[in-house]
């Protein structure tokens, strides 16, 4: 089977539903949930602040919870990171995406960015108090403010501080994913960690140029479009 023949059930599970505007309301919460259900995507990817109510939401059904941390700058400390993802594990999330250090990774800081990612890789990864077995870490590079080779620095400090995804972008930046930093990715990070495209994702030809590129996940608010 090639990329153009994935059925629509297919791609859904492809697909991390987000809802990461500063002012989506508790509304458009709800909507995103029930359209999140009704297509069985991955999950349903929210800032901090909603996740306790799409973990609730979504309980009992094959669709986890995701959140951001340090989002949308990474210009956090790696302390507040690594709390913000328990924090978040802690309320209900199932994965969580943290934005790097980008200034780090364009001054070519690969000891920096290790030490910030592996914080949170180790937050996320940690077996909590409450039982909960921790939570898969998605390292979003920012591609857009970044050349090739500062890609490739963040991608592989992400491999080597344990994160289980390596991500194209914030989706509020000045760019968005690119199948060719998807395929720059994927080269680098080799074939047991995932890849993310998000950003301007909005169509299935898109979502499709990303998975032929090496994506095994995409970002996108525009799902029911991609799915249609």
């Amino acid at each position: 089977m090639t990329t153009a023949d994935l059925t629509a059930a297919e791609l859904a599970k492809y697909i991390d539903h987000t809802a990461l505007k500063a002012e989506t309301s508790a509304m458009d919460i709800e909507r995103v949930v029930a359209e999140a259900l009704q297509a069985n995507v991955k999950s349903v990817c929210v800032n901090p602040r909603w996740v306790p109510t799409v973990a609730k939401a979504l309980a009992g059904s094959d669709v986890l919870t995701c959140t951001v941390i340090g989002f949308p700058l990474g210009a956090n400390s790696s302390e507040v990171k690594a709390f913000e993802a328990r924090r978040a594990i802690a309320d209900g999330a199932d994965e969580v995406d943290m934005v790097i250090d980008v200034a780090a990774a364009r001054a070519g800081d690969r000891q920096r960015l290790v030490e910030d990612i592996r914080a949170v890789a180790e937050a996320a990864h940690e077996k909590g108090a409450a039982g909960r077995g921790g939570a898969l870490l998605k390292v979003i590079v920012e591609t857009a403010l970044l050349d090739e080779d500062a890609i490739v620095l963040a991608c592989e400090a992400s491999v080597e501080a344990g994160a289980d995804f390596v991500k194209t972008s914030t989706g509020f930046s000045t760019a968005g994913a690119t199948a060719e930093h998807v395929a720059l990715m994927r080269r680098t990070v080799g074939p047991e960690i995932g890849v993310k495209a998000s950003g301007g994702v909005r169509t299935r030809e898109d979502a499709l140029a990303m998975v032929e590129a090496g994506a095994t996940r995409i970002g996108a608010s525009a799902t029911l479009d991609i799915l249609a």
